[in-house]
């Protein structure tokens, strides 16, 4: 397993659209109609290479979604000229790309390594295998769901939670509402790559700019 590729994909020129998630490049567009969101769908699909790579469309009314993987470690240096082609598509079309709408929520499930049963929440919610310790819902409108080698040092109580995986430029708006709406911080070692929060009763939700921030912006160029 090998951070490679997205390291390269948030060094490369021309992608600045895109955001890194944990499960890989991700953009969304906003057009002037649901119609034009179609049409911009249906003209992105012709991008050569985009058709069998697993690449997940999602229209919204006004807005689509593109995602090119499923999951963070399938990033490769294709997929930069994937990006920069799909893009290039959007630009022509007059859409325009909303970083601070991109988000990826997935549920972490703990648990001591001789109980990792990632195959029972896979066939309870009807998903597929996207890693060993990972499902994914075949039609991308679920949360991934993550098996995490459970922290004894952390209480049971807390051995499910969820993960919500944001641009690195809306990481401390969508804290600051968080904390406005009555959560606490829990945890802030690994700020500011992501913050552990509660809500009132305790539930745990951690909110994350890895691995989008971990190329400084400063290295990144704007493409043509």
């Amino acid at each position: 397993m090998s951070e490679r590729g997205w390291q390269e994909f948030l060094a490369a020129e021309g992608v600045d659209d895109w955001v890194v998630l944990h499960g890989g490049a991700t953009t969304v567009f906003r057009t002037e109609s649901l119609q034009a969101t179609v049409a911009l769908a249906a003209a992105i699909a012709q991008v050569t290479g985009l058709e069998g790579s697993g690449t997940l469309l999602t229209i919204a009314d006004k807005r689509l979604t593109v995602r090119l993987t499923r999951d963070l470690w399938q990033l490769e240096q294709r997929h930069v000229e994937l990006a920069r082609a799909v893009s290039a598509v959007a630009r022509q079309r007059g859409a325009i790309a909303e970083r601070a709408s991109v988000q990826e929520v997935q549920l972490a499930i703990a648990a001591r390594p001789d109980a990792v049963d990632v195959g029972f929440w896979r066939a309870v919610l009807g998903y597929e295998p996207m890693a060993g310790d990972n499902g994914v819902d075949p039609l991308g409108h679920g949360s991934t769901v993550w098996m995490q080698e459970f922290d004894e040092a952390k209480p049971w109580r807390h051995a499910m939670h969820i993960d919500v995986s944001v641009a690195r430029e809306q990481i401390e708006a969508r804290l600051a509402a968080a904390l406005t709406a009555g959560g606490r911080i829990v945890d802030e070692s690994n700020a500011p790559g992501h913050w552990t929060l509660a809500d009132r009763a305790g539930n745990r939700v951690c909110i994350a700019a890895w691995p989008d921030g971990s190329v400084p912006p400063q290295s990144q160029t704007t493409g043509p």
